[in-house]
């Protein structure tokens, strides 16, 4: 039995998912992309379009977890409040399709692909294109990809790195 997990990397104007299966030590790539959200679109509408896509993820592909990265304090008020919502919008479908939701910060993310805490966005998508031997075209991909393998990684061990958000 293997374990489907969904990563999502949330963002206003393009928000990466990432599908990996794991089984033991063996993982391989389910599906990933990047839900492209074009700025002329009201805020409410691109929303709805992520909500939409990760329903459909959802229901085609029944992942058994969802996971997030910890909120970050960003310098422009207005970024923070569209990333909060869009965090809420995945929430939302987890909530919906009653998954739990796992978060790892940063710093735990970027350990666990890469080694290096302060690992760059190239660094991590160097090394989960190695991980899992596919070529990605953006990093909101490879970052959504990146938490589905910290998630793996992070089950396996016994002690509690993420954070489980209760719903």
């Amino acid at each position: 039995m293997s374990l489907m997990i969904l990563g999502v990397d949330p963002g206003s104007r393009a928000t990466g998912y990432g599908l990996v299966a794991a089984e033991g030590d063996r993982l391989w790539h389910v599906d990933s992309g990047c839900i492209h959200l074009p700025g002329t679109l009201p805020h409410s509408r691109r929303l709805a379009r992520i909500y939409q896509r990760l329903q459909a993820l959802v229901a085609q592909y029944q992942p058994q977890a969802f996971v997030v990265e910890e909120v970050f304090l960003a310098h422009n008020v207005q970024s923070t409040i569209k990333l909060g919502q869009v965090r809420g919008i995945i929430l939302l479908a987890a909530g919906q399709a009653d998954l739990p939701v796992f978060e790892y910060s940063p710093l735990v993310l970027k350990k666990a692909i890469v080694g290096y805490g302060q690992a760059t966005k190239t660094q991590m998508l160097l090394m989960v294109e190695k991980l899992l031997n596919l070529k990605i075209s953006n990093h909101n991909t490879a970052d959504a990809l990146a938490l589905s393998l910290c998630h793996h990684f992070h089950c396996r061990w016994p002690q509690p790195l993420a954070t489980m958000v209760s719903l």
